[in-house]
C-alpha cells in the first residue's frame, strides 16, 4: 500500500468508495473490502448508506484504529447547528466514536463557508472528527476556505487519466493538501480504452488497474474507487506490484484531458 501524508498522519492512497451501494450489498461489500485489505473507507450523508457502511466495518472484525473512515456533509447540513446534528448522526450510523475525515460534499452559497468550517472545526477540537476537508472546490473556493485558518487536508474532486487537474493540484500541494480522486474510471468510460489496455498487457494487468495505478503512483494523490463485485474489489486492490514507466506515462499523457463526467449545473463551481 502507498500512503499520502497529512501532517504526521499516513492515509492509504487507495480507498474503497461506497457511492450507489445500499442495503445488504453495501454491508457485504464493505466487509469484503476490509478483508481484501482496504483500510480507507469513503461514504457520505447523501449516499444514504452510512449505517450499512458502519455495519460492514463492524462485521469485518478489524480494529477501528486500523481504519480511516471518511464521510461528507450534504448541502442541507452546512448550517452550524446542522453540522453538529448531522455529524452526531453519522457517528451513530457508522458505529464509531470519531470520524477520521469530514468533508463538505459540494460548495453552497446558502450558508457562509466560514460558518460551516468553524462548526466543523469545533467538532475536530472535540475529538469527534480527526481531520477536515472539502470536495468539489475550485481554487477560488479553496483560497476562501484556507483564509479561515481551519486546517484542511484534502479536496476530493473528479480526477482520472482523461481529466487534467494540474492547476488545482499545484495549488493544493503548495498548501500542504493532497487530492482525493473520485470517479477514477470516468464512470466506466476508461474500461476497454485501447491505450490503457495496451499498457496493461505489457504489465499483465487490466486497463482499470493501469488507470488506478496512474493515480496512486503520483505524489499527494489518493483515490476511492467503488466496486460492487468481489472480483473487481480484489483487482482494484492489486495495483502495488508494478510501476508505470516513462513510456507508459507518455502514452497516457497523450490521451484527451478534458473528459469531465461529473458536472451539475447550479451545484458545480466554475471548474479550473
Amino acid at each position: 500500500m502507498k500512503y499520502v501524508k497529512a501532517g504526521s498522519e499516513h492515509i492509504p492512497a487507495l480507498g474503497f468508495g461506497t457511492y450507489l451501494l445500499s442495503g445488504q450489498t453495501c454491508v457485504d461489500a464493505v466487509r469484503d473490502a476490509v478483508a481484501v485489505g482496504y483500510r480507507h473507507i469513503d461514504t457520505a450523508e447523501m449516499y444514504g448508506n452510512e449505517a450499512e457502511t458502519g455495519e460492514g466495518i463492524r462485521q469485518s472484525g478489524v480494529s477501528r484504529n486500523e481504519l480511516f473512515v471518511t464521510t461528507k456533509l450534504w448541502n442541507d447540513s452546512l448550517a452550524p447547528s446542522a453540522v453538529q446534528r448531522t455529524t452526531e448522526q453519522s457517528l451513530t450510523s457508522l458505529q464509531t466514536d470519531y470520524i477520521d475525515l469530514l468533508l463538505i460534499h459540494w460548495p453552497s452559497s446558502r450558508v457562509p463557508l466560514e460558518d460551516t468550517l468553524d462548526a466543523m472545526n469545533r467538532l475536530r477540537e472535540q475529538g469527534k472528527v480527526r481531520h477536515l476537508g472539502v470536495s468539489n472546490f475550485n481554487i477560488a473556493l479553496l483560497q476562501r476556505a484556507l483564509k479561515t485558518g481551519v486546517p484542511l487536508i484534502t479536496n476530493q474532486v473528479e480526477y482520472h487519466v482523461m481529466l487534467n487537474q494540474d492547476k488545482l493540484m499545484t495549488f493544493m500541494r503548495s498548501h500542504g493538501m493532497f487530492l482525493t480522486a473520485y470517479s477514477p474510471l470516468a464512470k466506466g468510460r476508461l474500461v476497454n480504452n485501447p491505450v490503457l489496455r495496451e499498457i496493461g498487457e505489457k504489465h499483465d494487468k487490466t486497463d482499470v488497474q493501469v488507470a488506478l495505478r496512474w493515480l496512486v503512483q503520483q505524489d499527494d494523490v489518493a483515490t476511492v474507487p467503488k466496486a460492487s463485485g468481489p472480483d473487481k474489489r480484489r483487482k482494484n486492490f492489486d495495483i502495488f506490484d508494478f510501476e508505470l514507466d516513462s513510456e507508459d506515462l507518455e502514452l497516457i499523457d497523450r490521451l484527451e484531458k478534458n473528459r469531465r463526467v461529473v458536472d451539475f449545473p447550479g451545484l458545480s463551481p466554475q471548474w479550473d
